[in-house]
Formats: C-alpha cells, structure tokens, sequence
C-alpha cells in the first residue's frame, strides 16, 4: 500500500519573541519567521471537502504563536524543537518540519538571516 507524502504548509509566520544567548536578546526581544510543514494523509480531506478530516491550520498558527512569544529559550534549535513536539502531540500529522528564522541575529555583519531547520517524525 502506497504512503502519502501530502503536506501541509504554513510559511512566514511572524511572530515577536525574547530568544536568544544574549541577555540582550532577552530582554529586548526581536522578530522571528516560522515556516511549518506538516507530512499527513490528505486523500479522505480530499474526497470529502470536510474540515474535520484534515489538519485545521489555524490551531497550528495559535500553537506556533504562543510558543514563540511564550517561554524563552537561548537557542532557537529548543525553539524548533517545543514547536515540532507539540505539533507531533497535538495533530495528526506523521512528520513535521519546522523552520526558523532569526532576522536581527547578533553577528556583526549584513546577512538576511540565520536560520535553524529540523525534521521530526512521529515515533510508532
């Protein structure tokens, strides 16, 4: 039987935080870019056009907002890492991807941003 590898995409979340090593970057906070994509089984959401058979990404944007504007963390690898958890625990979803940008990053130099990626898949 074949696997689906539908997904589901939410990219540019922005949202303000306080994370970072700095005690500056804590206290003053800064902008933050998450992008989320979601690997689940779409056919039934498909067929039916039914919301309750598919992944409502709406309550993925409110789970991805209150843990970045919520507790800090020093590195956004942990921040990656709350985020694919609660998606894992809270959805069902079979493997997830989290993206986070970090615009402001204190480098010292011109660059666009820094960013961290993780994959995380459910555990059978």
């Amino acid at each position: 039987m074949k696997k689906h590898r539908d997904k589901i995409i939410i990219s540019g979340m922005e949202f303000y935080g306080y994370h970072g090593a700095l005690p500056a970057e804590q206290e003053l906070g800064q902008r933050f870019s998450v992008d989320v994509e979601m690997t689940c089984d779409l056919e039934a959401a498909g067929r039916s056009d039914d919301l309750a058979m598919t992944i409502d990404y709406s309550r993925v944007f409110n789970l991805v907002a209150d843990v970045v504007t919520g507790t800090p963390c020093k590195l956004i690898e942990a921040l990656a890492e709350r985020i694919a958890r609660e998606i894992l625990e809270g959805f069902a979803v079979d493997e997830v991807l989290v993206r986070i940008k970090k615009p402001q990053a204190p480098l010292g130099g011109v660059f666009s941003w820094v960013a961290v990626e993780i994959a995380r898949r459910r555990h059978a």
